[in-house]
């Protein structure tokens, strides 16, 4: 009987609210199969600095990543919870976590389900046929623009006071200058991008033909990194003679994204880009309350929803706890993936069987889906269907 070892960071706002409907899909499972879990609660977040200074307990990076299968997050983010030097309190949490981690995958499955609209639609008219709406795309998630930030979280996280950069002189720019580098590495490159074709192998292709392919994107006419994350994309891509290899440049892409997502299976690209198509791909889902994901690397994996603490939604009951029940379904795959472990797949088969057939139904949804239905409802609901087809 498999248990695995489960940190579950509830974090800021909304955040405690949807865990509290993962926590019943948790429960769900240790009721109906031989999966269990152990599991550790951990404080953390801009709430938790105002009140205790500190952006979680000492000590928790190390359990993270030394007595956990998987960490599940529920969102980080307060406003007015800023440390000295501007940075996002609870950031060591998440960012720091992915790069003290390296966890260099964030893996965003974008799929609208049967009785969700997205957000490209008037009152009459629905644009997609859901099943034309099914990619996954792969942001790197240690390097590039974000790389200086994550590192800082990263040392903190650890209880390292990290070292700001020296100033530097622009040729021809005066005055105050602000900058960020933007490395790209060969190396990070090529455990994203062999991930990439790795998910394509497991999927069923693009909703277009059934094709499995991976999409290269970037702006590789302009800059020096994206040069280097296409090279690496075609010397990865030699290793898959049967995975069709696409390239596009970020700013056309955007545009097909929208007018024309069946075209995508798989698609890599570099962290900020990855940062900005995931939310634009988020309307083609019905919104960020359906927004799932994972962040991966070779030994830990940490699940969120990607929707953010939602401060202005905070201590209500009614946002969209979808995404967080996507993740605990990707969390479960990973870890049958990961493990070997054929009932954890099966298992991870069945939430995304229920949660299908809770949207289909259409009559317990949230606000941002067009209904009324609480938090707490829709989990329940969820849950429910998933009972059902343990029986």
């Amino acid at each position: 009987m498999p248990t695995y070892r489960i940190t579950i960071l509830p974090g800021d706002g909304t955040g405690p609210e949807v865990m509290k409907e993962a926590e019943k899909l948790l429960d769900c499972i240790e009721n109906n199969s031989n999966l269990q879990f152990d599991r550790t609660h951990i404080p953390c977040g801009g709430q938790y600095w105002l009140e205790t200074g500190e952006e979680w307990p000492a000590g928790s990076f190390e359990h993270c990543r030394d007595n956990s299968d998987a960490i599940l997050l529920g969102a980080i983010g307060w406003p007015g919870a800023n440390l000295p030097n501007g940075d996002l309190a609870g950031g060591q949490v998440i960012l720091g976590l992915r790069s003290g981690l390296n966890l260099y995958a964030n893996v965003r499955p974008i799929k609208l389900y049967d009785g969700v609209k997205h957000k490209i639609h008037d009152e009459f008219t629905q644009v997609w046929d859901p099943k034309n709406v099914d990619l996954l795309v792969l942001r790197e998630n240690t390097e590039g623009l974000y790389h200086s930030l994550l590192r800082r979280s990263a040392l903190r996280a650890q209880g390292i006071e990290p070292k700001e950069a020296e100033d530097m002189v622009f040729d021809g720019i005066e005055g105050e200058v602000a900058w960020d580098n933007r490395p790209i590495s060969k190396n990070g490159s090529e455990k994203l991008i062999r991930l990439g074709f790795e998910y394509a192998i497991r999927r069923n292709g693009s909703p277009i033909d059934g094709s499995s392919s991976v999409t290269c994107v970037d702006k590789s006419n302009v800059t020096r990194g994206c040069q280097l994350f296409r090279r690496v994309f075609h010397e990865i891509g030699e290793e898959f003679p049967d995975i069709g290899k696409e390239e596009a440049y970020i700013d056309a892409f955007t545009m097909w994204l929208v007018r024309n997502p069946e075209w995508f299976d798989v698609v890599v690209t570099s962290n900020m880009f990855g940062d900005i198509v995931t939310d634009l791909g988020s309307v083609l889902q019905g919104g960020m309350g359906m927004a799932a994901s994972a962040n991966i690397g070779d030994n830990h994996g940490l699940f969120e929803p990607v929707h953010g603490s939602s401060p202005k939604h905070a201590g209500k009951g009614k946002v969209n706890p979808i995404a967080t029940l996507n993740s605990v379904q990707m969390m479960i795959e990973w870890l049958g993936i990961r493990n070997d472990d054929d009932e954890a797949t099966q298992v991870s088969k069945l939430i995304e069987q229920a949660i299908s057939e809770h949207l289909k139904e259409g009559s317990i949804m949230t606000y941002d889906l067009g209904g009324s239905a609480s938090t707490s409802e829709v989990g329940t609901n969820v849950v429910k269907h998933l009972s059902a087809l343990f029986e």
